[in-house]
């Protein structure tokens, strides 16, 4: 089973608003963890990706770091099986 899916941030990044905002519009529900405010999340995050780069979004083993949305999209459009647990549909068409 994929976890839920995480999207940690830091306060006042214009890109994690953008990458908050677009799981938002497309109803997709993610965990925001601010590793701004959250040591925990920070390191989390860094376990993760071994970077600490934000916005990173991680869902099971597929893992973006540091991305705009264009550059998510791009990610997602190698890993079918990801946009349809998202509900993100099977071509950019629906986005």
């Amino acid at each position: 089973m994929i976890a839920d899916p995480v999207l940690y941030i830091k306060r006042g990044c214009p890109y994690c608003r953008a990458a908050a905002a677009f799981f938002s519009t497309h109803g997709v529900p993610v965990q925001i963890r601010d590793v701004s405010s959250s040591r925990a999340d920070l390191k989390r995050m860094i376990e993760v990706t071994e970077q600490g780069d934000v916005p990173t979004f991680v869902c099971g083993d597929f893992v973006v770091s540091g991305f705009d949305v264009d550059e998510l999209l791009d990610e997602l459009a190698e890993r079918p099986d990801i946009r349809l647990r998202l509900g993100l549909g099977d071509n950019d068409d629906e986005l």
